[in-house]
């Protein structure tokens, strides 16, 4: 069933956004659940997101409580319908309505930024390799009969070249559809399946540039998640928790992990930081020390939520300035491919022009 429910909510990530924007504002307005429901329902194109407004709907005419329709319904993570229990419960449902507007705008952001950081060297990246692979299926083959009727010594990245062009001219109707098939296997393995996506995490996690942004991302979602949770009510293990699935990055996985047990326990933060071992790695030293003085101040919230609120500036800074430190190593990269086909051209024909003056 989790799976099922997996696969058939892809797709409306959008939509409950949308859903959650306007029941927080109709409610807010004064409109009860139903006619909130009702009235969303007519601006949703989606079938499937209709279909769940409808059964949402139904249980609602039947007496079911908010949260408990949004659980079954299975569109919204486990902290979200804890958050809109506890305001169901304690009477501030349209303040928990208006956090949870306001975290999905959050993780849209952050989402966003990291995609934004990272599309400009992949489509650098992927129209070099098109060229590549364009010069190497229809232009190579060419060359190399060329250079195959010279009568003299060839260099060896000429060599190389011939044998490319050759390889390519007799099975590129073969090769190519595979090789892109096999590209497009492998970002989606490493990027895209819920079962796998955690590889490509990591291997991101090892780019300096791309680490810091990282960082700077996951230590935002901390503070601005964790503060907006423990401020609505929400248990701290069960919001650390829902930090534990809000992330998709292996290093702040094992984190939360084992920050919820070790608090679980009855360790405070400053305890459970220092029983992690590459704690500095992903959390820095003066960070782990406010959180640590808020903790024992008794202003945790206050103190994860300014924490947040810096490090979401930063990651704007952090995501325009790295397209620059980027460029000269992509600009590098496609320098390298074209001195390369360059040279296998070119200094053949300055070996040939040498012996006819000889």
């Amino acid at each position: 069933m989790k799976k099922f429910a997996f696969f058939s909510n892809i797709g409306i990530g959008k939509e409950r956004e949308y859903f959650v924007e306007n029941l927080s504002m109709l409610v807010a307005s004064g409109v009860d659940i139903l006619s909130a429901l009702k009235a969303i329902k007519q601006d949703i194109r989606s079938k499937r997101m209709r279909q769940i407004i409808s059964d949402l709907e139904t249980q609602v005419e039947d007496g079911s409580p908010l949260w408990r329709v949004l659980e079954s319904s299975r569109i919204f993570p486990a902290h979200i319908v804890s958050l809109i229990r506890i305001g169901e419960k304690t009477g501030k449902l349209i303040e928990n309505l208006k956090v949870v507007a306001i975290q999905e705008q959050k993780e849209r952001d952050f989402r966003s930024k990291i995609r934004s950081a990272i599309m400009y060297p992949v489509m650098v990246l992927s129209l070099t390799v098109f060229i590549g692979i364009s010069i190497a299926w229809f232009i190579l083959p060419r060359l190399a009969s060329v250079f195959a009727n010279l009568k003299m010594e060839l260099p060896l990245i000429t060599k190389i070249l011939i044998g490319t062009g050759n390889f390519l001219g007799t099975y590129g109707l073969v090769v190519m559809p595979v090789f892109l098939l096999a590209g497009a296997i492998l970002v989606y393995s490493l990027f895209i399946s819920p079962k796998t996506k955690f590889i490509g995490r990591g291997i991101l996690f090892r780019f300096p540039a791309v680490k810091n942004l990282i960082k700077e991302v996951e230590i935002a979602r901390f503070g601005y998640l964790l503060g907006t949770l423990l401020s609505a009510g929400l248990p701290i293990t069960a919001a650390l928790d829902s930090l534990h699935h809000a992330t998709t990055f292996p290093a702040y996985k094992n984190f939360y992990i084992h920050l919820r047990d070790r608090v679980e326990e009855g360790n405070s933060f400053k305890k459970s930081f220092a029983l992690y071992r590459k704690i500095n790695a992903i959390i820095p030293v003066p960070i782990q020390q406010l959180i640590a003085a808020g903790e024992q101040s008794g202003s945790l919230p206050e103190t994860l939520l300014k924490i947040g609120e810096t490090f979401d500036s930063k990651t704007d800074i952090t995501t325009k300035n790295l397209a620059v430190v980027l460029e000269p190593i992509l600009l590098l990269i496609v320098w390298v491919g074209v001195v390369a086909v360059a040279l296998a051209v070119i200094l053949p024909i300055y070996s040939l022009i040498g012996g006819l003056n000889q």
